[in-house]
């Protein structure tokens, strides 16, 4: 299937700039050129932004993508590329999204089944371009931990498994948190 290939490929960081520029820019910018960072994070910085705003809400977005930036520059002597550079920095931005909804204090978020979860953004027939607004809207009134395994799985192509490790739940959790927000976000598209 197209989409599981595509969305292996958006992980493992292909699409970009070829792996071993990427490589060698890290090696650079590890070694202090700020030129090859810049390189890096103009080949990066919409991905990691997008995966932040999907994850963190639209508020947040911009200052958590500078942190992940900020600490991929600290933490860029640690990148063996034993994968690629895009796959090294995406699990990078993933534990920073998850530190910071711990220091903000944001529960993991189990799934909220009251009626006005999704009522405040209405949906119209035929709004046509809307709709992918609308599904950025929907999505972040889902709850947390709806939202976050919705985008790690349906989105970013985690499975299961992997999505229990990164937040530290059972594959079951993972699994009934992806039903619930699918069964949200479908209850509010066909308004």
């Amino acid at each position: 299937m197209h989409r599981d290939r595509d969305q292996a490929a958006r992980r493992s960081g292909r699409g970009g700039r070829g792996g071993d520029a990427e490589t060698a820019d890290a090696a650079l910018a590890a070694a202090g050129d700020g030129r090859a960072f810049e390189r890096l994070y103009r080949a990066h910085v919409a991905r990691i932004h997008s995966l932040v705003r999907r994850m963190m809400g639209p508020d947040q977005a911009d200052d958590v993508t500078q942190d992940v930036f900020v600490r991929a520059w600290n933490k860029l002597a640690t990148f063996r590329a034993e994968a690629a550079f895009g796959t090294w920095l995406h699990r990078l931005a993933v534990n920073v999204i998850l530190a910071r909804r711990t220091t903000l204090g944001t529960e993991r978020g189990r799934y909220d089944d009251s009626e006005d979860a999704l009522e405040v953004v209405p949906s119209r027939p035929g709004a046509g371009v809307e709709l992918s607004v609308d599904f950025e809207q929907a999505m972040g009134r889902l709850p947390d931990g709806a939202r976050q395994v919705f985008v790690l799985h349906d989105i970013e192509g985690y499975r299961h498994e992997e999505i229990a490790d990164m937040l530290g739940i059972v594959e079951g959790t993972s699994k009934s948190q992806l039903h619930h927000a699918r069964m949200a976000l479908r209850r509010h598209l066909e308004r």
